[in-house]
């Protein structure tokens, strides 16, 4: 049957529209129930709905129309800003490409060592419908507790292309972090040269002449200080694994909430703030299929616009 309309029950009321169809009994799967959202046949209450509804929260009586065979809507639609599962929010999406502005506490790509734990490339790997051959393949990472902007290939040529730019140290990488102390001089650059310690799990700081060293380089100026912190801004020129923490931590200026890079007077510092304060703000590449120079912007998250304020008040906790 092309045309089918199933009513919300009491029981299903307050279950995402997206989650409703993907029950066995309806699609089977969220990555039909997306297919079925982006290309045009879902409606509630008789009106169409768009990808940004697939989190719509449903209430008792709703009519959920499916209309499989609805003429004009064999292909997606062009997908506007969506919302996924644990607040990831779909920033561009296109052939090639897609850029999420991830929240802190979410992984970029599956760990070994976390598994079953939330992360950017599972909740895009259910995204796409079965009957799209895209798949998300990973660019680069930010930590888990880092928010911000994450870019992902959905074509294995897309991949290496966006790789080979990162190697050549050619994206635009623009943090945002809310630091003790304030950087002197207000702008400059931070060079050094780091080892990734595999025993310990952290970024260290070694010596030229040390053949395992990378050097490592970021840009930085101060956007606004606050007496005993500030807010700066960090281009990233290379992009080793924590070198914005290590390299802020080595010059007296640890993150605030950073507790992986921080040991003896660290241990005192009074600003209380759950994770690193440390957001991926901004991302221009040039896309691989097109020769097109994308820029992408995502804005501090609520939890940094309050840490902002309370030392824009003077409180540290």
């Amino acid at each position: 049957m092309s045309r089918q309309q199933w009513e919300v029950t009491a029981d299903e009321s307050g279950v995402r529209l997206d989650k409703f169809l993907a029950d066995d009994s309806r699609l089977g799967s969220r990555g039909r129930a997306a297919w079925a959202i982006e290309c045009g046949k879902v409606f509630v209450n008789d009106a169409d709905v768009a990808s940004a509804d697939a989190g719509r929260r449903l209430v008792a009586g709703d009519r959920i129309g499916l209309w499989i065979d609805r003429p004009g809507s064999a292909r997606a639609r062009v997908r506007r800003p969506a919302a996924l599962e644990g607040g990831l929010q779909v920033v561009h999406e296109d052939d090639g490409i897609i850029v999420v502005n991830k929240p802190a506490g979410i992984l970029s790509v599956p760990l070994p060592s976390r598994t079953g734990a939330p992360s950017v490339q599972s909740a895009l790997a259910d995204y796409y419908p079965p009957s799209d051959k895209r798949r998300p393949l990973v660019v680069h990472r930010i930590d888990r507790d880092t928010s911000g902007l994450v870019l992902f290939a959905t074509r294995p040529d897309v991949q290496r292309q966006l790789k080979d730019q990162f190697r050549r140290h050619e994206p635009m990488r623009i943090y945002l972090a809310f630091v003790y102390g304030t950087p002197d001089p207000a702008e400059g650059t931070w060079r050094d040269h780091l080892v990734w310690d595999d025993d310990d799990l952290i970024q260290k700081t070694t010596h030229a002449r040390d053949p395992r060293g990378r050097e490592s380089r970021s840009d930085y100026r101060v956007v606004e200080s606050f007496g005993g912190a500030s807010l700066i801004e960090v281009r990233l020129i290379t992009g080793k694994r924590n070198q914005i923490r290590l390299q802020a931590r080595q010059r007296g200026h640890t993150l605030i909430g950073e507790q992986r890079y921080t040991y003896g007077p660290d241990a005192l510092r009074p600003i209380a703030f759950p994770r690193q304060a440390l957001h991926a703000h901004q991302l221009a590449i040039v896309h691989p299929l097109s020769g097109e120079s994308l820029h992408f912007e995502a804005p501090l998250p609520d939890d940094l616009r309050a840490l902002w304020h309370r030392l824009r008040s003077g409180r540290k906790s």
